[in-house]
C-alpha cells in the first residue's frame, strides 16, 4: 500500500466528516472536492449541477481502447439530519444534528482518490466522468441529475458505483448477480371520524381504532400476498393523533414505508396497502386517504457491467459473489435506468458498538478508501479497454 496516499485519502475524509453538508445543503462538501480536482490539474470540472452536484471529466487519446470510450464514476456526497455521539472522536461532526452516519463522506473521498490514481496512470485513453452526486438521502439527487441532461451533457457508457457496507469485511468487494438493494416507496394513510369525549366512544366514529388495525393488518400483504421469494417489507414508523388523553380524536395518520426487490411485489404492495386501508375505514365507519409516494427502483446491476466490475474487484481486493441484496434503498438505481452498470458494496468492517450504517456512532473505515479507489480506477480502465 502506498501510505501516503492512504494518508491524504484519510485527512480528505475527516475532514469531510468534520464538515457534514446535509441533503441539498452540500455546498461545502462541493467546494472542497472542486478544490481537490484542481489541485490535481483537473480542467474539465461542472460544479452547482442539479443543485451541489459536481462531475469531472479525465480525457485521454491513444493507448488501450482508442480513447473512444467513456465510463462513470459514482459517489454522494450528503449527510444525514442525525447528532453525532462519538464523544471524544478528533474529527467528529462539528455541524449539530448532522453527521455522515451513512459513509458518504468516504464515499465522496475514495472518488477523488479514483481520480488521483486516474491521472498517474499513463495506461488507458478514453473519457471518465466522475459524478459526486448531491442529495442521495431522499432528496432526489439522481434523478434530478438525469432529469437536468447528465448523459446528454457527459455521455457514458457504463456507469459503476459503491456503498461501504458494514458486517462485511474491511475491504472485501460484494458484487451481487443482479438487484443489490431494493425499491421503496414512503405511505401517508389519514385516517378521519369524528372527536367524542373518551368516556362517551358511542358518539364517537374512532380513527385511532382503525389505525390500530391497520398496522396489524398491513403486515399481512406481505405476509400473504407478496412471493417470498420476491421480497417485501411494509413498515409503519410514525403514528400521529391525539390531543388529550380523555378525547377520541377526530383524525389519525400513520406514516411509514415500503421496500420490495421485484417490480410485481411493488405493485401488490401498493395494490395492498390501498385495499386494507379502505376496508378497514369501512368496517370501522371512518374515512381512509392514503398517499403513496414511489422513491427509488430496485437497484439492480447489468449482466455485462456485473462481471466486469468483479473481474475489476477480484484484481485489487478479497471478492464475494455470495451475499444477498438488502431492502435499504439507493438512488443509484435511477442511473442504471439510463445506462448499464453496475453497484458493488465494499465492506466496512465488523458492524458493532453501533457501527451500523444510520447509527449516531457510526464512522466511516478508513482503512477501506485505498481498495475503494483502486477499484473504481480499475473498473474504469477495464470498461475504457472494453471489457
Amino acid at each position: 500500500m502506498d501510505t501516503a496516499f492512504a494518508d491524504t485519502l484519510t485527512a480528505w475524509r475527516r475532514h469531510l466528516h468534520a464538515h457534514p453538508g446535509l441533503t441539498l445543503q452540500e455546498g461545502d462538501t462541493a467546494a472542497f472536492v472542486v478544490a481537490k480536482l484542481r489541485e490535481m490539474g483537473v480542467e474539465e470540472i461542472t460544479a452547482g449541477f442539479a443543485g451541489h452536484g459536481v462531475v469531472a471529466t479525465l480525457r485521454r487519446g491513444g493507448g488501450t481502447g482508442g480513447g473512444n470510450r467513456s465510463v462513470g464514476l459514482r459517489g454522494d456526497m450528503d449527510a444525514l439530519p442525525i447528532q453525532e455521539m462519538n464523544d471524544g472522536l478528533p474529527h467528529r461532526s462539528t455541524i449539530p444534528g448532522v453527521m455522515h452516519a451513512c459513509g458518504h463522506d468516504g464515499h465522496t473521498t475514495a472518488l477523488l482518490g479514483a481520480a488521483r490514481l486516474l491521472l498517474a496512470d499513463p495506461g488507458w485513453s478514453g473519457t471518465v466522468h466522475l459524478v459526486f452526486q448531491p442529495a442521495e438521502e431522499g432528496g432526489g439527487g439522481a434523478i434530478g441529475m438525469v432529469q437536468e441532461g447528465l448523459f446528454q451533457r457527459f455521455p457514458m457508457d457504463r456507469i459503476f458505483g459503491w456503498h461501504n457496507w458494514p458486517g462485511l469485511p474491511a475491504g472485501t468487494i460484494a458484487v451481487h448477480d443482479k438487484a443489490v438493494m431494493a425499491a421503496g416507496a414512503r405511505f401517508d394513510i389519514v385516517f378521519d371520524g369524528h372527536a367524542a369525549h373518551a368516556a362517551l366512544p358511542h358518539l364517537s366514529r374512532d380513527p385511532m381504532v382503525a389505525a390500530g388495525h391497520c398496522i396489524v393488518a398491513l403486515q399481512s400483504v406481505v405476509g400473504r400476498n407478496v412471493d417470498p421469494l420476491a421480497g417485501g417489507v411494509v413498515s409503519v414508523t410514525i403514528v400521529e393523533g391525539g390531543e388529550a388523553q380523555n378525547q377520541i380524536p377526530a383524525r389519525v395518520t400513520l406514516r411509514g414505508t415500503a421496500r420490495w426487490l421485484a417490480d410485481s411485489a411493488g405493485v401488490t404492495i401498493k395494490d395492498g396497502l390501498h385495499r386494507v386501508a379502505h376496508g378497514i375505514a369501512a368496517t370501522c365507519g371512518v374515512e381512509a386517504a392514503v398517499n403513496w409516494r414511489q422513491g427509488v427502483e430496485v437497484t439492480a446491476n447489468h449482466p455485462a457491467e456485473r462481471d466486469l466490475a468483479a473481474a475489476a474487484a477480484a484484481a485489487v481486493a478479497p471478492l464475494r459473489r455470495d451475499v444477498p441484496p438488502a431492502m435499504t434503498g439507493e438512488d443509484f438505481s435511477w442511473f442504471l435506468k439510463e445506462v448499464p452498470g453496475a453497484f458493488v458494496w465494499i465492506g466496512n468492517g465488523p458492524a458493532e458498538n453501533g457501527r451500523e450504517l444510520h447509527n449516531p456512532r457510526y464512522d466511516f473505515n478508513d482503512e477501506v478508501l485505498p481498495v475503494a479507489s483502486g477499484f473504481l480506477a480499475e473498473v474504469a480502465k477495464r470498461a475504457l479497454a472494453g471489457g
